[in-house]
């Protein structure tokens, strides 16, 4: 039998947009029962977030719920909230991504479900944290992406400001979520107790700028917009082709000297300009702007080809639907299909993580319609059933 790790594991979801769910999504990939609680109406906004739809649902909130329970309560009615309170009474996680305070106003926060649950591991997500002169303030993946230096380095040179090309630090926010409740899982095995864990939109950007950051708060300068170059390698980028793009990252001696061979052009190596990783840094232009017009002359499959068998790194730039035909992608299980799924619910991504002891898609569930399943599970949860 397949039993997944979280099996069991009790998760109060009442998150919505993307960042929250995209974290108890997670934890329902591994085996956890996560109800998800939605207001009157329409549920999550991005359930009507669109176009385009698929069965009537909008595109994020299918991507980002599956394998869980919905149900709809009105946290502006009395009775909802003491089933909510006696809801988290009996949850091992309660993940939530409203703003600091709102919770503490329905006696909903922390500190309110503590006394009643001791062993309660309390998941926030916010934009800036949950104190702070800006905690209070809302915000969305794109204004973060820009306030938090993202946006400063993405892009080419001189070129307008880009985000990436998903709402990337939303689901980053939620996979760092999810890693610090299965650690507050892990410490609660040692103490018996929970706790309140934390982390927001911009403290979990700031914190992926890594070597882009040092560069800063090592005394270097600030960095700016490379494109897809490297400030420490060359030539390493995307390089146009005579039917594309093909990104080559060869910065190191011996792969550069492979790529310069590959192309016929073995002269290169003892060109002062060229023959180091120091001088190619100083010339980086003349570098480049040699290799581009040398794949200008060639298709990129023929460029891949060659440089795969000369053991150069490099790759096309695939759009979305040749990622999905690729035969590592297909072979790697990162399509999933549920069987006797309506249209538009009958396909997710699958994981990127697996596992020998289990197999983590099997018994996945697409996502939920509004008020579907929960129900089932709250009276399974207030009556003491697994």
């Amino acid at each position: 039998m397949n039993k997944r790790p979280l099996e069991g594991l009790k998760v109060l979801d009442l998150t919505r947009f993307l960042a929250g769910p995209y974290c108890t999504m997670l934890l329902g990939d591994h085996g956890a029962e996560v109800l998800k609680v939605e207001p009157p109406d329409q549920g999550d906004p991005t359930r009507v977030q669109g176009p385009p739809f698929a069965d009537g649902e909008g595109l994020t909130f299918l991507a980002t719920n599956r394998n869980k329970h919905s149900v709809v309560l009105d946290l502006k009615k009395e009775d909802d909230l003491r089933l909510l309170r006696r809801l988290a009474a009996t949850a091992d996680v309660l993940v939530e991504n409203f703003r600091p305070g709102v919770l503490k106003r329905f006696d909903l926060d922390y500190a309110a479900l503590r006394s009643a649950n001791p062993k309660l591991i309390y998941a926030s997500i916010s934009g800036f944290g949950s104190d702070g002169p800006m905690a209070e303030q809302g915000a969305f993946d794109l204004t973060i992406q820009a306030l938090g230096g993202y946006m400063s380095i993405t892009g080419e040179p001189g070129g307008r400001p880009v985000k990436l090309g998903t709402s990337a630090i939303d689901m980053l926010a939620g996979m760092n979520l999810y890693s610090a409740i299965l650690v507050a899982l892990l410490e609660r095995g040692r103490t018996g107790l929970g706790q309140w864990v934390e982390t927001s939109l911009l403290e979990s950007q700031v914190a992926f700028l890594s070597n882009a950051a040092f560069e800063y708060l090592l005394g270097f300068g600030t960095p700016g917009k490379m494109g897809s170059e490297h400030p420490q390698l060359v030539p390493y980028k995307a390089f146009e082709t005579s039917d594309g793009w093909i990104v080559i990252g060869a910065g190191v001696q011996n792969l550069f000297e492979k790529l310069v061979c590959a192309l016929g052009r073995e002269e290169l190596i003892q060109d002062p300009s060229f023959s180091t990783l120091p001088a190619r840094l100083q010339h980086r232009q003349l570098v480049n702007g040699t290799i581009e017009a040398l794949t200008r002359a060639h298709p990129t499959d023929w460029l891949v080809q060659v440089l795969s068998a000369a053991g150069v790194p490099s790759a096309p730039v695939a759009t979305i639907d040749q990622v999905f035909q690729n035969p590592q992608v297909m072979h790697r299980q990162m399509k999933v299909e549920f069987e006797g799924a309506d249209t538009g619910r009958n396909v997710s991504l699958g994981s990127a993580v697996k596992y020998s002891g289990f197999k983590i898609t099997e018994g996945w569930s697409p996502a939920p319609r509004l008020n579907e399943g929960g129900q089932d599970l709250i009276h399974s949860w207030l009556n003491g059933a697994s």
